[in-house]
């Protein structure tokens, strides 16, 4: 990853301007345990990469707000020896540098510097409950800061939940984050492109399995650029389509069957997002067919509708109305498409949302209300999923040639100003398309 500093840094100064006074503390994601004396591959927290781009474990970010603005980094020290084993370190004084902060230090004297940091300040920017480890160290220093008060110097009076704060900023991403998601996005869209072209491939082979898929998945993500999966795969063939969270991959793929694929990967932090829906052996039945057609329009009237100006759930309806009105043309319910959507039956088979935010988070940070009770105002600059789908068990209600489909279909849909931007518009999916890429 090259560093563009200069981002970094007016992130923080647009944080520090909504503080206007006051102290931000924001920690990063602690290193975890797997198993025994083995680590889960780390992850930073999304709020502190997103105001420092530093990678990097045991380091806390924090910001002064007031007559001096502030950015500091505490982190890890420089240690040649523990570099031996665990790989490169900036330290303090490379990290100043090298990520635009105005001061760095070790993070042992965290706790000797917190409390001088905090004296005097009028308020605290902490996320009260996003950590108990945390929380703890806050209080703690709290704690000494109002010990001092017959030498004249005061605690901040109130907290203010930071993330709230930073939560609002990341909804409108900046030309340096799209550029990102474009790229994380095309390297998902070219996998799922050769998941087609390998299921097709592999066909023949007895008893293929799910895992076999989702094991193309990470290769072309890892040896194009992406650090990890932004999530974990599901891989569902079948019937296990059905279930909007399956994730055991380890399942034969029969002919005759559909394959869900919702997958996609991180690259330097952000997220892409897409599902994809196709047959096994190449080849939709008529009952896939139609099922998948009138997902695929009620997504294209939900992208439509996906656009500045427009309240969050316009998409959601718009593809609601289509899949209403199709389920009743399907005999799967009865009545009127406005008592069809009055009543709910169509939850039957569709229960979901029709999409998420998107960005540094699969599930991305900002609210879909105000506080009234609004729906929150597309604006250029979000990013969002567009992601209807059906889902038929097998019921009384539901006829036989329908039954153990499922169906999503999942873009990533960047907001413009005159409009949007899908940006995993290489993802193939219509019937011809798909159809014609397992042929080739």
């Amino acid at each position: 990853m090259s560093i563009n500093s200069k981002e970094f840094s007016s992130r923080r100064q647009q944080l520090i301007a909504k503080m206007s006074e006051g102290i931000a503390i924001v920690p990063t994601a602690p290193e975890l345990i797997r198993n025994r004396d083995s680590h889960y591959p780390y992850r930073f927290d999304s709020h502190f990469y997103y105001l420092t781009g530093f990678k990097e474990p045991e380091s806390v970010l924090v910001l002064i707000a007031g007559k001096e603005n502030k950015s500091i980094l505490f982190c890890r020290d420089k240690d040649m020896e523990r570099e031996i084993w665990d790989g490169f370190r900036y330290g303090p004084e490379a990290a100043k540098t090298e990520f635009g902060f105005d001061e760095t230090y070790s993070i042992a004297q965290l706790d000797n510097m917190l409390p001088k940091l905090m004296g005097n300040q009028s308020k605290l920017f902490y996320s009260l409950g996003a950590s108990s480890d945390w929380d703890v160290k806050v209080t703690g220093w709290l704690n000494k800061v109002k010990e001092q008060a017959r030498t004249g110097v005061s605690a901040p009076e109130s907290v203010v939940d930071v993330r709230q704060l930073i939560d609002v900023q990341r909804l409108l991403k900046t030309p340096y984050e799209i550029d990102l998601m474009r790229r994380s996005a095309n390297i998902t869209a070219g996998a799922h492109n050769r998941a087609m072209k390998f299921v097709a491939g592999k066909f023949a082979k007895p008893k293929m399995y799910e895992y076999e898929v989702e094991a193309e998945f990470l290769h072309e993500f890892y040896r194009n650029g992406s650090q990890s999966p932004a999530y974990t795969s599901i891989v569902a063939g079948g019937a296990n389509a059905c279930t909007l969270h399956y994730n055991a991959n380890n399942c034969v793929l029969n002919d005759g069957d559909l394959l869900l694929i919702d997958a996609g990967c991180e690259l330097d932090g952000y997220a892409s997002d897409i599902t994809r829906t196709f047959p096994v052996n190449g080849k939709f039945s008529p009952a896939q067919k139609d099922l998948y057609e009138l997902v695929l329009a009620s997504q294209f009237a939900a992208i439509e509708t996906a656009k500045p100006g427009k309240h969050w759930n316009a998409p959601h309806e718009a593809a609601l109305d289509v899949l209403a009105q199709g389920f009743i043309d399907f005999k799967l319910c009865k009545g009127s498409k406005d008592s069809v959507l009055e009543s709910g039956d169509y939850r039957q088979f569709y229960m979901h949302r029709t999409g998420h935010w998107l960005g540094l988070d699969v599930h991305d940070t900002g609210d879909y209300k105000d506080k009234a009770g609004n729906w929150a105002i597309l604006q250029a600059g979000n990013t969002l999923t567009v992601e209807p789908g059906c889902y038929l068990r097998p019921a009384d209600n539901v006829p036989k040639h329908f039954w153990n489909i499922g169906i999503r279909i999942e873009d990533d849909v960047l907001i413009t100003k005159t409009g949007n931007e899908v940006l995993t518009k290489n993802a193939v999916k219509s019937v011809v398309d798909i159809e014609a890429l397992m042929k080739s």
